[in-house]
This record gives C-alpha cells, structure tokens and sequence, in this order.
C-alpha cells in the first residue's frame, strides 16, 4: 500500500511541477538556514573536555589593581591569567594528580634546505608536560617529555600534525632534528590529528583558533627568553628592562590548569592557594579581597562568553525563519490539494476511505520534506562556506557532519508533515457527491 501510495504522491508532484518546486524550495530555504546557524551554534557551545570535566580546574588568582576589578561589569572575576612567578609557586604543589602552566611564543622554523621549504613563522605553546595528558592530546609518533626537560633546558619538540607534514613530508621525524631561532631541536613526538572547539584551554586570544603548531618545555622559553605571543595584561607601571623584570612583574599572562580527583581534593587545593595569597598579602601584593577561584572546563566556557547572547538570538530567529517558509508552504498545499479536490471526490466516490486519501496525501508533503532536506543540507554547506570565507578563525566549526545532515532531514520531514497536516485534513472533508454532479 505505502508503493501505491508514493507512486500516486510523485505522480501528484509532477502534474503540478511549478508549486511542487516552490514547496521544496520552501523548505530548503529554511532548513538550510537553521542548519547553518544550528551548526555554528553546537560547535560554539560546546565543551571538547566534556569527558573531563568533573576532574580538570582552570585556577585564576587576584592579583589585580586594589582600586579596580580585572572587569568592570563583572567584578567578582579574578584575571584569566597568572603573573609567572605565581605559577611557579603553584608549581611546587603536590596536592593536584597533573597540572600545567603554559603560555604562547613565536619561533622561526628553518627546515632542511634541500627539502625546498623556506623558513616560515609559527605559534608554539610552551608548556609544562602534563600538558598532553590533562588534555588527551593524541599522538601519532613518540610522546611529549618528562620532568627533566621542564626542570632544565632541553631543547625537545613537538610537532603538530601540519608542521610535521610541511618539514618532514609526514615521515615519522622522533630523532630527529629541526632547526627553530637558530637552535636546533629534537623531535621527540608528533601530534596526530587534533581539533579543540572551543580552544579552551586557551580562551585569551580567540576561542576557535587552531592549536599551536609546536609544543616547546616551558623552561626552554625562560632561558632562550621567547617573546609571548599572547595577552599580556598589567595594571600598575613597573620597570621592565630587561626579561628578568618581565618575569619578576606583577603583569599576567600565563594559563594554568589542575587535575584533580575528587572534591576533597579540591578543597585541599583551594586551601593550599589561598594560604598562598595570604602569604603574599604580608609581602605587599594581593591586595584585593581573597578572591582565588578553580574552574571547570563548563563554567570556563560561560566565564569567557564563549557563546554569546547574540548566537541564540540567531539560532531563534532561522528557526522564525523556517516557520515563516512553512506557513507559505500550507498555502501553496491548500491550493495544490484543494484544486484536485474533484479527482478525490472520484477516488471516495468509488471507495476511497478518508484514512486512504490521508495517507496518500501525507506520503506526499513527506516526499516534499525529503526533497527539501536533501537541498537544504546542500544550502547548508554553502551558508557554512561563507561563513569560513568571512572568518578565518572559524574554519573548525564550519563542517557539516553527518549529525547534521541527519537532523537537517529529521527537521524538513517534520516541517513537511507539520505543514500538510491541515491541508490534508481539509481534503479528506472533500464530499465526493458535489464534484460527481460536474464531471
């Protein structure tokens, strides 16, 4: 019955070719623009250390201006960072299983000249190791270092995926040497195919930018005294002559991150950073209210307004949007059904049951709503074209995945259906003696 049904559908749409193609093209319209937004928006939203969440803490200490909050509309926030020698002391602790303290820097990369590729600029994160297994960082070759290289000056990378690639062609290179502001460097690992949307563990610069192209021990940067590449934010006026006085200064500008197991670890932690503050209060700094505050990964996102208000109003207003095309869509299906009226006044005439004509007429804006989708995730893809040509920094959120695709045709099905429910409601009214007496 369901083939019977579909075949009468589709012969349906071809007699009207033109309102079929305006009801598909309705619902294209409006499932790809949900699509496009909906996809951006779930990407944005959500949280890549999901899985970890209950275990990794963000730590802030404030140390800002006693005249001044770090932000003036939200005044109970301490600063994103910490100054260095605060994360050196957090260091020392041995409360957390892992923690990392880590910041960004540039380096010249010089390959082998025979290997024709030009030195070329990146972005390193130089880092502490736990910084690979606080955050499940795959790896395709080798491995990050270990305390020796942050308790010293090792000269030890590694590389990304893409950097690897453009160096050594894709080759495993563990053992081997690449040459980075005129000193060479051990490759001691190479990261597989990594992607974090949102970037959380570094929220300063831009949420979606890709990860750094190399991982360097953070001592390394201390001794070669590498510029950061990061915010770097002060509040008060300090002699800074020289690195020395960089590190020394009361400027923040270092990310750091705890793994800890349970509550009561927790709380043991945030005693040992307040006791800390304290400490540092009797010496002249700290002079704000105690205000030190371990974050989860969730509420890191919501602290940093990684998904403003505006995206939601967006994702509401597609959904308007889809809602505008589906009420357009019941009028072109009242016209269509309505004008073949006399064909199913036959049809009961000669036996039809409502519930047949119902169905018939279901399969049919089902059929439409099939149609629609599968153009609305093409429309979809384009919109998320767009929107990586007019944001370079989105790229990673601009992919529509299958899950996408798959909702994309859930939602124009059950737009299609939604929209043929009075029109075929009216029909199955249709009383087939009124149209018997003209034919």
């Amino acid at each position: 019955m369901f083939t019977y049904h579909l075949r009468l559908a589709l012969k349906s749409l071809r007699r009207t070719p033109v309102i079929a193609g305006l009801m598909i093209g309705a619902i294209a319209l409006g499932v790809g623009v949900c699509i496009t937004t909906l996809t951006v928006y779930r990407l944005m939203s959500g949280n890549p250390l999901e899985h970890r969440n209950d275990v990794l803490y963000a730590v802030t200490l404030d140390n800002w201006d006693p005249n001044q909050p770090w932000d003036e509309k939200r005044p109970e926030l301490p600063p994103m960072e910490l100054t260095y020698r605060d994360a050196m002391a957090l260091l020392q602790s041995d409360i957390p299983v892992r923690h990392v303290a880590m910041r960004k820097g540039p380096f010249v990369v010089e390959a082998d000249p025979a290997s024709g590729v030009k030195p070329f600029l990146i972005t390193a994160r130089l880092t502490t190791k736990d910084f690979f297994p606080i955050f499940d960082v795959p790896f395709q070759y080798g491995s990050g270092w270990d305390d020796s290289a942050d308790q010293g000056s090792q000269r030890v990378v590694v590389l990304s995926k893409a950097t690897n690639d453009k160096v050594f062609g894709g080759a495993n290179s563990v053992g081997k040497s690449v040459r980075m502001d005129g000193k060479d460097y051990k490759v001691i690992g190479v990261l597989a195919q990594w992607e974090v949307t949102p970037k959380v563990y570094d929220l300063n610069n831009s949420n979606f930018e890709e990860i750094e192209e190399a991982f360097v021990p953070f001592s390394v940067g201390i001794v070669d005294e590498v510029q950061s590449a990061g915010n770097i934010n002060c509040w008060r006026v300090q002699p800074l002559n020289s690195f020395a006085d960089f590190l020394n200064s009361d400027c923040v500008w270092i990310q750091y991150w705890a793994e800890l197991k349970d509550r009561h670890q927790a709380e043991a932690y945030q005693d040992f950073i307040d006791n800390y503050v304290r400490e540092q209060k009797k010496l002249g700094r700290f002079e704000r209210p105690l205000n030190n505050r371990l974050r989860h990964p969730d509420e890191w996102l919501t602290i940093n307004e990684v998904v403003e208000k505006d995206n939601s109003v967006l994702v509401g207003l597609s959904f308007m949007f889809l809602a505008v095309c589906l009420l357009n869509m019941i009028g072109l299906l009242l016209a269509k059904f309505l004008g073949a009226a006399p064909l199913v006044g036959l049809r009961r005439a000669l036996g039809a049951t409502r519930k047949t004509v119902f169905d018939q007429h279901l399969i049919e804006v089902g059929v439409i709503g099939i149609a629609g989708g599968v153009i609305g995730i093409g429309l979809a893809a384009l919109g998320l074209l767009g929107v990586r040509q007019l944001y370079d920094n989105y790229d990673a959120l601009t992919h529509l995945d299958v899950t996408m695709a798959l909702i994309a045709l859930v939602i124009a099905i059950a737009s299609g259906v939604i929209a043929g429910l009075y029109p075929t409601w009216r029909i199955c009214r249709v009383q087939p003696a009124a149209y018997l007496k003209t034919q």
